[in-house]
């Protein structure tokens, strides 16, 4: 019988295969209690679980140094070892075998409910979602206890194949290159989820937060995933499958056709240039920015660097990460953000990052965490501008919204160059100084921006996040998550519109900036700069290059003075 899942969509295109379901995870463990004597054998046979589960993410990592595998594969694997060896996961539970006399499965399950139930109060999206991390350890673990590995298998290698799953560790995802997989569907995740992560970088369709789409597909159905709208079709009568047949091809024609824009200009057809540059979290990234001929890095998100491992990167091991960058781009502009993460922050090498606040989306978190702890904040600021001596660095502020703010960090810049003078570094005298503007007080209160600084980059998530109160990662709420809210388009046309008067260089390095449907909006709205995934590049500038700016300008203002959210949508999708 046919039927229909609605969930997120997170990597466009159309899937069309048959459906391999990966198992559920095994957390509903026996607890049992152990004799004295039999604690010695159950730790041991514990430490057997963890030695394996080590071998496995070694064998992992070998092979995700293939060429051709994403970059964010690496990462993901290594995220995963230092969460096996992290002393809550490989010792506390054994503590609570000597104490409790339990059994290793329950005192590991027991373990990992606490430690999630910490990751549950992040405020972060991206850092709240790496609980999943900590989940999938444990599963590796405890299928190590059970004498049961987790291997994809190789049935329907011969075909296309579709993964179902109720969720995805980065080692699931490994397998995907030697098999032939069509697209995948997961009960849970967000768009910064592994499986969306992962899913873009290798070009798969994906549809995830489907809840319970598991459970109601069947080994073998034939399913079509929709990653443009977020639909799975289970089960699709021949009319349907045609439609979507039809679409599949042109979408491929499409796809195949994008290359060819690579090396392309990237100008609208009234001759207006346009600055397509890419997001990046580690340096490994770069090679994904030279593929999809991107004009730089608009976003490097630094806090990487600083997550999961128990010291701080020190100024070198900063710098060298940031020259990395800067001299694989041979001059061309790379924009480093500061440290976004606060004390709220599972980095657990930060000093008071574990402090409790009673609102963390309003706490001490990026700038306000750095302007509070200023050694870190100097570190980070010397190990940047020592960088900047080798490439077109800039640096990029986050979470700016008062005029304090603003004058504090510059003086903080000031400083990192002064002591950089003192030990006789070389190091970038003029590095461009911007400020993201994600908080819509900043959105509204230019003035100290414009006068202080060198360029903005608007981070669309969160200024569209506190714009409207909606979580966007809470699924209660998350159909509120609107991008063409009026006050949405009105707020971005303003801050575009302002910067652009004042001659200040404006960007946005937000998932709007990488989404092609909205693409003539924003060069409506007089945006030049946009930084995105690299994956997402090309679909962008087939738009650009199909656009005249100045017929954009005239029907987005109609646009903004529009108050229906339906009327809205309909002139966007003709625009």
């Amino acid at each position: 019988m046919a039927f229909t899942v609605h969930g997120l969509a997170v990597s466009q295109g159309i899937a069309i295969g048959r459906a391999h379901l990966i198992s559920h995870a095994i957390f509903e463990v026996v607890h049992y209690t152990l004799r004295e004597r039999d604690i010695p054998a159950e730790i041991a046979r514990f430490d057997a679980a963890l030695a394996a589960v080590r071998a496995e993410l070694a064998q992992l990592n070998t092979e995700v140094t293939v060429p051709g595998t994403p970059s964010e594969l690496a990462a993901l694997v290594g995220v995963h070892a230092l969460f096996l060896d992290d002393p809550l996961i490989a010792d506390v539970p054994k503590v609570l075998i000597r104490e409790r006399r339990c059994n290793a499965e329950w005192a590991l399950v027991q373990q990992m409910e606490q430690v999630i139930a910490q990751f549950d109060e992040i405020e972060d999206s991206y850092l709240r979602e790496r609980r999943q991390d900590i989940v999938q350890v444990v599963e590796r673990i405890l299928r190590a206890l059970s004498g049961k590995p987790r291997r994809l298998s190789k049935k329907g290698a011969t075909g296309e194949i579709v993964i179902v799953a109720h969720d995805l560790s980065p080692a699931d995802t490994i397998q995907f290159k030697n098999l032939k997989i069509a697209g995948f569907v997961t009960d849970l995740g967000g768009a910064t989820s592994h499986t969306a992560i992962v899913a873009r970088s290798l070009a798969i369709p994906a549809v995830v937060g489907l809840h319970h789409a598991r459970a109601l597909v069947r080994e073998d159905d034939l399913i079509i995933v929709d990653g443009r709208r977020g639909v799975l079709i289970v089960d699709p009568d021949e009319r349907v499958l045609e439609e979507y047949r039809l679409r599949k091809r042109e979408l491929e024609l499409e796809r195949s056709k994008l290359k060819r824009l690579k090396h392309a200009r990237a100008a609208t057809l009234d001759d207006v240039e346009i600055s397509l540059q890419a997001n990046i979290e580690l340096p490994q990234d770069i090679e994904q920015v030279r593929q999809a001929g991107a004009d730089g890095v608009g976003l490097f998100r630094t806090e990487f660097l600083f997550m999961n491992r128990e010291t701080l990167p020190d100024e070198d091991e900063q710098f060298e990460a940031y020259r990395h960058v800067a001299k694989a781009l041979a001059g061309k502009p790379v924009t480093i953000r500061t440290l976004d993460i606060g004390a709220d922050k599972t980095a657990r090498a930060l000093n008071g990052a574990e402090r409790q606040v009673p609102n963390p989306a309003l706490g001490l978190r990026a700038i306000r965490y750095c302007l509070a702890e200023p050694q870190l904040f100097l570190t980070q600021l010397r190990a940047i501008l020592r960088a900047a001596h080798f490439g077109q660095v800039r640096i990029l502020v986050p979470m700016l919204a008062h005029h304090g703010e603003i004058v504090q960090t510059l003086a903080m810049v000031e400083q990192a160059k002064q002591q950089l003078r003192e030990r006789r570094c070389k190091f970038a005298e003029n590095v461009a100084i911007g400020g993201m503007i994600e908080i819509p007080a900043a959105a509204l209160s230019l003035g100290p921006f414009l006068r202080h600084l060198d360029f903005l980059s608007i981070g669309t998530n969160d200024l569209i996040q506190y714009l409207l109160a909606i979580d966007r990662t809470d699924e209660a709420v998350a159909h509120l998550y609107d991008p063409l809210h009026p006050a949405v388009l009105r707020l971005l046309a303003q801050v575009i519109q302002t910067a652009n008067k004042a001659e200040m260089p404006v960007a946005i390095c937000g998932e709007l900036a990488g989404d092609p449907q909205l693409t003539h909006l924003l060069l409506g709205m007089g945006l030049r700069q946009f930084s995105m995934h690299p994956t997402q590049l090309l679909e962008v500038k087939q738009q650009i290059v199909m656009a005249d700016t100045e017929q954009l300008s005239a029907k987005v203002s109609r646009i903004l003075r529009l108050d229906e959210p339906e009327r809205i949508r309909e002139l966007v999708e003709r625009l």
